[in-house]
């Protein structure tokens, strides 16, 4: 067996041991090997994250970043070949690769290795909302399309923006899957991306203010008015 050969049946082994963790443990795995589940993310809400982690690791008290990592474990699924696919966490994910970081806790939250082949692993994934395909455009792609590895994410400026309004309390977090590309979705048909790029503060004022709007009522984590619809209607008299 080639060396390359006895590297891939010992990743396979530390996944395949993984798998059999609790969910409530977090077993430490590669960065560099584990698989995403879109294809974009903010990169503005990436380079933020990496600039705290570094803030964090300069700091004398090393239990600060441990506690912050202990704390957000990468979910992720295990699938076919014991191969390990995040499905939520990318930003911080790459945040911590950028920065120097070999591994991460993980909180493996499903198992799908038992999926036969590719097809039948991608449409459970499909059915429990674990996989979002959609560019940097929010066109819908192939689940082909979606890179082996955290650095081959691409910029998506809105769902950047998505984020950022999020910790500027325009809208809750919620436990609706891939929420804020939702937003980021909205943001995209009433902010022009220029704006965004060359003047991100004003830009992230406009979408504060703008999820506050009725129009935005549809979307997850929504704090403005409350219209009867988003109310469930009107009560009975």
């Amino acid at each position: 067996m080639s060396s390359s050969d006895e590297k891939q049946e010992a990743t396979k082994a530390q996944f395949a041991e993984a798998a059999e963790h609790k969910q409530d443990e977090h077993p430490e795995m590669k960065l560099a090997e584990l698989l995403p589940t879109q294809l974009t993310v903010g990169m503005r809400q990436v380079d933020h994250k990496e600039k705290h982690l570094r803030r964090l690791m300069k700091n004398k008290d090393p239990k600060k970043l441990e506690e912050f990592l202990k704390e957000r474990p990468i979910p992720v699924v295990i699938g076919p070949g014991g191969k390990a696919y995040i499905i939520d966490h990318h930003h911080l994910g790459l945040a911590m690769l950028q920065a120097g970081f070999e591994t991460a806790r993980v909180e493996i939250v499903d198992n799908f290795s038992d999926a036969k082949t590719q097809d039948e692993f991608w449409k459970k994934m499909e059915e429990k909302k674990y996989v979002h395909p959609y560019d940097e455009n929010g066109k819908l792609k192939p689940v082909d399309d979606i890179p082996k590895h955290l650095t081959g994410l691409k910029d998506d400026p809105y769902r950047a923006l998505a984020g950022f309004v999020r910790e500027h309390m325009g809208f809750k977090k919620v436990m609706t899957p891939f929420a804020e590309f939702l937003w980021a979705d909205y943001f995209r048909k009433i902010i022009p991306k220029d704006v965004i790029k060359d003047h991100f503060k004003k830009a992230l004022r406009m979408a504060v203010k703008a999820s506050r709007l009725p129009g935005a009522a549809h979307l997850p984590g929504y704090e403005g008015p409350k219209t009867k619809a988003a109310a469930g209607g009107p009560k009975a008299a």
